[in-house]
């Protein structure tokens, strides 16, 4: 288990205000929506998230100082029902908390801070599958899902039209209640949503019939998404307030939609770099040559230079692949690569030629020239 007080570089006596702010910088380093969604900072940014919600609690602090994240598991005096945060929550912490500071709305996308209320419905995390060509251009995308939709019975409210919800007598309507303990190092008074009410500080006397007082119903959606050029995969992109609606009222949860490109057997991609390989002839690295060089979308002509090295890289500017949410392309790196021809298909014309080139051709005697790691080690003195 990690230590809480590790994960956010605190001593363990540090006060509100410093894990708020080493909470604050670390969550901003790490937020997905400046990392383009990688699966790392989603795992270091819950983790994070984590830690603060514990440390800045004073019930939740004290029970974890003296039992550790064991004792908040086990529920006890004040640990308020703990369990690992999701990505939803997590990103619902930190707006809750940070969203009035620096304009972080505009800086991750314009998401809002939620108010207080009926809990939002779950987040839904759909994959798709993407081709290196549509990689390049962009695409648009359409899924069918299904959700869950307010019950247009109730409008979502979860009871019988013309009825009114309760107060709840268990916690007179405040939505939690207070439980002292004692123990051995004295009392503890916890506090926790109302097992009745389940918070809302209302009940139900007249579930709707229809949606039996959930509020929702399941619905089919069709759901456009349009992608941008250059994502990679394990990127995502969020759909705000088009998933799941949430129970009696609650707001929409979100859409993630996680990207999987495919692989081009024609290249190896690096970031929005793209790299291939061109089989050329021999008289065509001596003389020089035109040579057709694939691209995601389709070919282009590229200059060979008489005197060019079997395995030497060119550099085709620009013919990589967009760079996401930003301006101008990648590059294609080509490696050219001598032909070997099968002997026993040759021409009989062709095979006498190249026997006639081995019999007059003969490389320099001197060593070839040393490579950059084995003059940096001659330097070193390695």
């Amino acid at each position: 288990m990690a230590d809480f007080y590790d994960v956010l570089g605190v001593a363990r006596g540090a006060s509100d205000d410093e894990i708020k702010k080493a909470y604050r910088k670390l969550a901003m380093q790490w937020h997905p929506d400046r990392n383009q969604g990688s699966a790392e900072s989603e795992e270091r940014f819950k983790a994070l998230t984590e830690a603060y919600d514990v440390l800045r609690d004073p019930n939740k602090r004290a029970v974890y100082d003296r039992y550790g994240e064991a004792g908040l598991q086990g529920g006890g005096a004040g640990a308020g029902g703990f369990h690992h945060v999701d990505l939803s929550e997590a990103l619902n912490i930190f707006m809750r908390d940070f969203g009035g500071f620096s304009n972080l709305g505009d800086l991750f996308g314009g998401q809002q801070q939620r108010q207080s209320g009926p809990r939002p419905g779950q987040d839904v995390k759909i994959t798709v599958e993407l081709t290196l060509a549509e990689v390049a251009s962009g695409t648009q995308k359409t899924f069918t899902l299904k959700l869950l939709d307010p019950c247009d019975k109730c409008d979502g409210a979860g009871m019988e039209p013309g009825t009114r919800p309760q107060r709840c007598t268990t916690c007179s309507g405040s939505g939690e209640v207070r439980r002292a303990q004692r123990s051995f190092f004295g009392q503890f008074v916890s506090v926790m949503p109302c097992p009745t009410c389940h918070g809302e500080g209302q009940v139900i006397a007249s579930p709707c019939k229809k949606c039996r007082g959930e509020g929702r119903m399941r619905g089919e959606h069709t759901v456009p998404v349009q992608i941008p050029a250059g994502v990679a995969t394990g990127q995502y992109m969020t759909l705000r307030g088009v998933g799941n609606a949430g129970a009696r009222g609650g707001p929409r949860g979100d859409i993630l939609v996680v990207f999987d490109v495919k692989e081009d057997p024609r290249f190896e991609r690096d970031g929005e770099d793209l790299y291939c390989e061109v089989l050329v002839t021999f008289p065509q690295l001596v003389f020089g040559a035109d040579v057709t060089v694939p691209t995601v979308t389709g070919t282009v002509s590229m200059r060979v230079s008489p005197g060019t090295a079997s395995g030497q890289v060119l550099h085709l500017r620009g013919r990589g692949l967009p760079r996401v949410n930003g301006s101008g392309s990648g590059d294609l790196h080509v490696r050219v690569q001598v032909w070997t021809p099968d002997v026993d298909a040759m021409p009989d014309e062709e095979r006498q030629l190249l026997k006639r080139l081995g019999e007059i051709a003969t490389p320099p005697q001197h060593a070839r020239e040393k490579g950059f790691w084995t003059r940096m080690r001659e330097a070193l003195g390695a």
